[in-house]
C-alpha cells in the first residue's frame, strides 16, 4: 500500500495502486478512488482492472487520464472538479506519484475558493506548492478567459437552467 497523503478530512492522494490496494482502502473508510493515470503508464493497473478492484472492494471509481502536460488544460480540470463534487468521500486521488492527483485537485479547487488558502492547506498537510501560484490563479480566473460560467455553477444548477 502506498503512502497516503491526507489534505482533507475528505481527499487524500497516493502514488499508483496495485489491485490488492482498494480493499485495504475500502477498509480505511475511502468511498471513491478518482485515477489520473493514463493507459500504460509506468507500471500501473489498467483503468479495466483498477475499476473491477475498485467495484470488487465496493469503491465508486473514476478515471481521468491525464499527462503531466494536461494538468491545467480545462478538460481535466473540468472533469476533476465533477468527480470531485460527486463523489461520494472520503475520496483518494491518485497517479504515479501523488504529485498530479494534487496538482489537479488544487486547480479544481482554485475555481471555488481563494488560491492563498488553497497553498496553506497544501501547506499545512506538508506540500509547498507556492510555485503554482499563477497557474491556480488563472484557473480562479477562468471566467474572464474562458469565456464561460464557472462549471460548479452549470453542474449545481438544474438542467432546465443550463439551456
Amino acid at each position: 500500500m502506498p503512502k497516503i497523503s491526507r489534505i482533507t478530512s475528505d481527499f487524500s492522494v497516493a502514488s499508483a495502486l496495485s489491485a490488492e490496494d482498494f480493499k485495504q482502502l475500502a477498509g480505511l473508510g475511502f468511498k471513491s478512488v478518482i485515477s489520473f493515470l493514463p493507459e500504460r503508464e509506468a507500471a500501473s493497473l489498467s483503468a479495466d482492472r483498477a475499476r473491477r478492484a475498485a467495484t470488487d472492494a465496493g469503491l465508486h471509481y473514476v478515471n481521468i487520464p491525464s499527462s503531466k502536460h494536461e494538468v491545467f488544460t480545462d478538460a481535466v480540470v473540468s472533469a476533476a472538479a465533477v468527480a470531485l463534487m460527486s463523489a461520494e468521500g472520503p475520496v483518494l486521488a491518485h497517479c504515479v506519484s501523488g504529485q498530479r492527483a494534487l496538482i489537479i485537485w488544487a486547480a479544481a479547487q482554485a475555481r471555488q475558493r481563494p488560491v492563498s488558502e488553497i497553498l496553506q492547506q497544501l501547506r499545512s498537510a506538508g506540500f509547498n506548492f507556492e510555485f503554482l501560484r499563477d497557474e491556480l490563479e488563472a484557473q480562479a480566473d477562468r471566467d474572464r478567459w474562458s469565456g464561460g460560467p464557472k462549471l460548479s455553477a452549470m453542474v449545481l444548477q438544474p438542467l432546465s437552467a443550463q439551456t
